[in-house]
């Protein structure tokens, strides 16, 4: 028997039993939002002020982020006194990026709502705990819902109309206070997990920019004891065997003996991805663990172009078009020339020709110039940031893992 289906959910806290009610949202709280012939220009907009003005960027993580707020004349603020915020307000996205969920429990000064965004406010506290709603909210529940009742099933804005009928599961307030800490608690880890991976990501980026030497010098600024020399100039060309990847897209299979390295195996940051496209045979292009490959062509604003990627094992892998190898010779460690080219990408996007995509070319590439430390110091230096890359995806699974526990927790914990 599915007991969601009689309204008891799968995973439940000690002392509590009986079903849960269900009610429409627009029976347990009021919805409202700023009315189209209110909505403000941006030169309304104040740097700073008394009446502060909430709109759909500055939600952060399930709250709001007051430190870039915009400020409005009290003329404004006294327009509607629906979207006048004064705690305890739950406040929902619903054009943009819809669905964003923030609470509100406390405000440092008096505030309303810009176009876009939904205050909802419980109606009574006996029957609803305002937190409680906030995290169904939350939830991917609302967006499902919303998918459902839009025709084809794709939403561009939450209309009130549909959130009005959205089905709220009600337990008693001492569960739904219960569910509460528990999933203020996980939230609670997941923002810490979240706050350790962005430390260390700006630690990473700092790091690079004095290991590294900078414009018009041939030492950096931080650097391993024993080492003084000054860093060698040198072109790519004089440290790598360049080649340019064949196109396979007629032998292109979901399984085969050689994976495809393309567009679509070289991350924003540097990593390698498993593209998933295979061919069975090839005598050209076989890769080699620790070869280095690049992104040649890029749609858009260039965001990958000369990005760089280490190969992972010999002999599976193969080099697909629009992807360069950058082939390391004896004179430089392949992780230090990766960590170099990846923390230097301003040279490359300058290089970038193309209208809609843009382009670099084998010349550009191999004329990059780059200041190098001999092959001691340069292990020395991968070594420390390899260290550092694994510490950032360590903490980066942790976060991984508490948001899909969080995940499964919801569909058990609700009705």
């Amino acid at each position: 028997m599915d007991n969601k289906k009689n309204g008891i959910p799968k995973l439940r806290f000690p002392g509590f039993t009986g079903a849960w009610e269900q009610r429409k949202l627009g029976e347990v709280a009021t919805t409202h939002a700023r009315i189209g012939w209110q909505n403000l220009r941006t030169s309304e907009f104040l740097d700073s002020g008394y009446y502060m003005l909430i709109t759909g960027t500055d939600f952060k993580n399930g709250a709001i982020d007051f430190s870039n707020i915009h400020y409005v004349e009290k003329e404004r603020y006294d327009q509607d006194k629906n979207i006048q915020l004064k705690g305890e307000n739950i406040l929902v996205t619903k054009d943009g990026t819809l669905g964003k969920v923030a609470y509100i429990d406390k405000l440092p000064k008096p505030a309303t709502l810009n176009a876009g965004v939904f205050n909802i406010k419980v109606v009574d506290k006996t029957v609803v705990y305002p937190q409680y709603l906030f995290q169904y909210l939350k939830a991917p529940f609302l967006l499902k819902f919303a998918s459902e009742q839009s025709t084809g099933g794709t939403i561009k804005h939450l209309n009130q109309g549909v959130l009005v009928k959205f089905p709220i599961p009600l337990p008693s307030i001492g569960e739904q206070e219960k569910i509460v800490k528990f999933l203020n608690h996980v939230d609670s880890l997941i923002a810490l997990h979240q706050r350790k991976l962005e430390h260390l990501q700006e630690q990473k980026k700092g790091l690079l920019q004095k290991m590294f030497p900078k414009n018009g010098e041939t030492v950096p600024e931080v650097r391993f004891p024993g080492f003084t020399d000054a860093w060698e100039q040198r072109k790519l060309s004089s440290m790598t065997q360049y080649k340019n990847g064949k196109g396979h897209e007629d032998k292109q299979t979901d399984s085969g003996d050689f994976e495809l390295v393309n567009l679509n195996s070289i991350s924003i940051d540097g990593g390698f991805k498993h593209s998933g496209k295979f061919i069975n045979e090839s005598d050209d292009g076989i890769l080699y663990k620790n070869d280095l490959v690049m992104i040649l062509s890029d749609v858009g604003h260039g965001d990958l172009l000369g990005r760089v990627a280490l190969i992972p094992d010999d002999n599976k892998f193969i080099l697909n078009q629009r992807v360069a190898l950058l082939r390391p010779n004896k004179t430089v460690n392949p992780e230090f020339l990766f960590f170099y080219i990846n923390s230097h990408q301003k040279y490359f996007k300058s290089q970038g020709a193309g209208m809609s995509q843009l382009n670099i070319s084998k010349k550009s590439v191999e004329t990059f110039s780059s200041l190098v430390p001999n092959i001691d110091e340069q292990k020395k230096i991968s070594l420390f940031l390899m260290k550092l890359d694994s510490l950032i995806t360590l903490h980066q699974r942790k976060l991984d893992h508490l948001e899909l526990m969080k995940k499964g927790l919801l569909q058990q914990m609700f009705v």
